[in-house]
């Protein structure tokens, strides 16, 4: 009886030290600097703004001062993993000058505030697994089962539900979008989105294609994700910042808060 209780006791403090040793994550969600229009909300060219030019620069600075505060050691981006080589390269080229900054926000956020806290880049993106009969369906784009997947989202009776979002950086500036994606609330909604339309599609009657779909998409990319960054090594990841898209905030952020290993802040402290 002894034994058992000191065996208690022992992982009692055992998981007390775990938790106090959290690492402190700030997620930063993100639209698009380069305007790839890769995502559902496509932006017309006319809403785009330059972030090369001189008063984006300087907003950009400031963005990146206000964050480097957090002090990171380590800076996740939205980045395929397999090209750790390649964004290490660049990396060290624009620490010694021989690379200027292009549009993208890995460069333009997640390089200013590596250089400033003298921290290491990390990518951690990935793609999600898909069920047998969800690739089959992606894979033929000309099949009746596929079209009637694509209209289940461009002409679904869930469209008066969707949440649509317009952008405010060409009005108030690329520092109110970022506080504005990053409001609870506002990531609350987005998750919303990827509940309805093409999520309730069922190739069968009953069945659960969309769900699956769904399940692969975006649910199991972000765990993916999720799994990426606790392969940060522990002395090189005590305080996290993760620069994504915004809409992976509806997940990574859930995920980061349930998470034993993570403390996660709030990165309108840093911004407001």
């Amino acid at each position: 009886m002894n034994k058992i209780i000191l065996i208690l006791i022992t992982a009692s403090m055992f998981f007390t030290k775990g938790y106090a040793q959290q690492a402190e994550v700030l997620t930063l969600g993100v639209f698009h600097f380069e305007f790839p229009n890769l995502d559902v909300q496509q932006i017309s060219e006319e809403d785009q703004i330059d972030v090369l030019s001189p008063e984006y620069q300087k907003e950009i600075e400031l963005i990146s001062k206000k964050l480097a505060q957090f002090k990171p050691d380590a800076i996740v981006i939205e980045w395929p993993l397999y090209k750790q080589s390649e964004i290490d390269s660049l990396y060290n080229s624009y620490l010694t000058s021989k690379h200027e900054l292009n549009r993208n926000e890995i460069q333009q956020l997640g390089f200013r505030i590596a250089r400033m806290c003298n921290a290491k880049i990390y990518c951690a993106d990935a793609w999600g697994a898909h069920t047998t009969h969800i690739e089959k369906l992606l894979d033929d784009d000309e099949s009746n089962e596929y079209l009637a997947f694509e209209e289940s989202f461009s002409n679904s009776p869930d469209s008066a539900l969707y949440y649509e979002d317009e952008p405010i950086f060409k009005q108030q500036g690329i520092l109110a979008q970022l506080i504005h994606l990053n409001d609870p609330v506002h990531i609350k909604k987005d998750l919303g989105n990827y509940l309805i339309k093409h999520f309730k599609y069922e190739s069968v009657k009953g069945d659960y294609t969309g769900t699956d779909f769904e399940s692969g998409r975006w649910f199991n990319r972000n765990l993916r994700i999720l799994r990426n960054i606790q392969r940060i090594p522990d002395t090189a990841g005590k305080r996290i910042l993760v620069i994504f898209g915004a809409a992976h905030m509806n997940i990574l952020n859930y995920l980061f808060e349930c998470s034993p290993e993570y403390k996660l802040l709030n990165i309108n402290d840093y911004l407001k």
